[in-house]
């Protein structure tokens, strides 16, 4: 096939969505399809065989668009709409394969062109926006209104969890739906200087491990104050992968006010083709999100890993882990830091969890599972002409 991927977010980045998106165009031009990807002007390129990249033109004043929502992202999205016309105009695909909020121009546009249509669904619009902004709760009908008015136009709907699978079925129960899950970084076979966490930073005892952004959402707040109130007379420690140097500043700031400054490391960003070999020297992985309905991408790494998961019991994390492959605590301090404290005390326990969360991640979250899903997605009949 000729697919038009629409990926509204600079690209190629180390991030959450960019990361998909190459997955996603790796294995469909390993298939053999041709695919042209419509971005934005930011991000590396990168050189896969079948695919051709078009950039928005660059903007002198629209530069280091942040994750989320942004005016930058709005001006952004309004240049690749007008390409996105421009494109369709100029040649012949089979399908638009259209992610995240670029699904409401190509629906728009698909009036006329009448191509087959993917919503690549990673978030919802609505609660991405009311999270954002408390005020637009009082729009939700209209913010449901248009994601929902895009499912129906989509022939098919490519959600990334669970929850999101259920709000489509909420607007359309008969749309064709397919959960596609992200999956766990393999073993990569680039070399690397190894860097050893325990002997670089003189780390003593058992130690937890965080990898991911400092967001507000992500709940570093939380693991610092559990960590406040952990009593244990097995020493431990925590390492924090991630970040820019303003967050990292902050809650430095924050560990010293509650004096655990020794207990906690902040290292900064490493590269992701790193993440199995940092995820082994870990006792114990992190997950103290406090909001969200998407699962973390990290999540899957962090089950494939082999080491126990300590998370907090939202739905970000529990439509795909349960008690038998995790450890799941409430979203605040004083249950973070029991659950940690419990892990940190006993090894039987880490290794139970650990080695069922691998199992699991082996079964459903491989590289093998993912292809499987999304060849079953374009062997479906709504796709053929």
């Amino acid at each position: 096939m000729k697919i038009l991927v629409i990926a509204p977010h600079p690209f190629f980045q180390e991030r959450g969505t960019p990361i998909a998106v190459k997955l996603l165009i790796e294995t469909l031009c390993g298939f053999g399809h041709n695919i042209d990807l419509l971005t934005y002007n930011e991000g590396s390129d990168i050189n896969i065989k079948g695919l051709r990249v078009y950039r928005i033109p660059k903007i002198f004043f629209i530069k280091n668009i942040p994750i989320g929502f942004s005016r930058k992202k709005i001006i952004a999205d309004i240049f690749l709409s007008f390409y996105l016309i421009y494109l369709i105009l100029r040649n012949k695909y089979d399908v638009i394969h259209a992610v995240e909020e670029s699904i409401f121009p190509a629906a728009f546009i698909n009036i006329l062109s009448r191509k087959k249509l993917i919503y690549d669904m990673d978030s919802s619009l609505a609660d991405q926006l009311i999270e954002k902004k408390e005020f637009l709760r009082r729009y939700v009908k209209l913010l449901d209104m248009f994601e929902r008015i895009a499912v129906k136009r989509a022939d098919i709907v490519v959600p990334v969890c669970k929850y999101l699978a259920e709000k489509v079925k909420s607007y359309d129960p008969n749309k064709k739906t397919f959960i596609l899950e992200d999956i766990a970084f393999e073993n990569s076979d680039y070399n690397f200087e190894e860097e050893n966490l325990r002997q670089k930073y003189n780390l003593q005892g058992v130690m937890g491990l965080y990898v991911g952004n400092l967001e507000h959402y992500q709940g570093i707040n939380l693991l610092l104050e559990s960590t406040a109130k952990i009593n244990s007379s097995v020493s431990f420690s925590i390492v924090i992968i991630g970040g820019n140097q303003n967050d990292i500043s902050k809650y430095k700031e924050v560990a010293g006010e509650l004096n655990i400054l020794n207990k906690v490391n902040f290292i900064g960003p490493r590269l992701l083709k790193k993440l199995p070999y940092y995820l082994s020297q870990a006792d114990i992985l992190l997950s103290p999100r406090i909001k969200g309905k998407n699962t973390p991408m990290k999540l899957y790494s962090y089950l494939a890993s082999g080491k126990p998961v300590l998370a907090t019991k939202i739905e970000s994390h529990t439509q795909v882990i349960d008690d038998t492959c995790s450890k799941l605590v409430n979203p605040d301090p004083e249950s973070f830091a029991n659950g940690f404290q419990e892990l940190i005390e006993n090894e039987d326990l880490r290794k139970k969890i650990g080695e069922a969360g691998k199992s699991l991640a082996k079964k459903n979250y491989s590289h093998e599972s993912y292809k499987m899903k999304l060849k079953n997605i374009y062997d479906q009949p709504e796709l053929s002409f």
